[in-house]
């Protein structure tokens, strides 16, 4: 497996999550696709990968004052369960399973994404804060 593969796989869902989409929704198809690797691998490399990207997104977003403290408390030790659950049952499920169930997540959550790009008022600003 080439390494400049890798890295383009990696620049593709960094680019992607950069925009809003989620790095593992283009990262574990490239990875499985285009590189061969089995999904557990995949999904494996992505919950890596989203350990420093979180952290670093977290405390960019807390020190430009874009944080809500109090939903924290909860939403910090859920996602912790619910992520580790998940990574237990990825080990547990076969590879086809996974496999059709990231299909229909992908396939749920691209109907969500063009249900709001159509609804949007093309004048909306989504992002007004940061054009000041």
């Amino acid at each position: 497996m080439s390494f400049y593969l890798l890295v383009l796989c990696g620049f593709a869902g960094g680019v992607l999550g950069g925009m809003g989409m989620g790095g593992g929704t283009a990262l574990i198809p490239l990875l499985t696709i285009f590189l061969g690797l089995p999904q557990t691998v995949a999904q494996g490399i992505n919950l890596i990968s989203f350990l420093p990207m979180s952290l670093l997104a977290l405390s960019v977003h807390f020190k430009n004052g874009l944080l809500k403290g109090g939903g924290l408390k909860w939403i910090i030790p859920s996602a912790m369960i619910f992520a580790g659950g998940g990574a237990l049952l990825a080990v547990v499920l076969p590879a086809v399973i996974l496999r059709k169930t990231f299909a229909v997540f992908l396939i749920i959550l691209s109907f969500f994404e063009f249900s709001a790009a159509w609804k949007m008022n093309p004048s909306e600003k989504k992002f007004q804060k940061y054009q000041k």
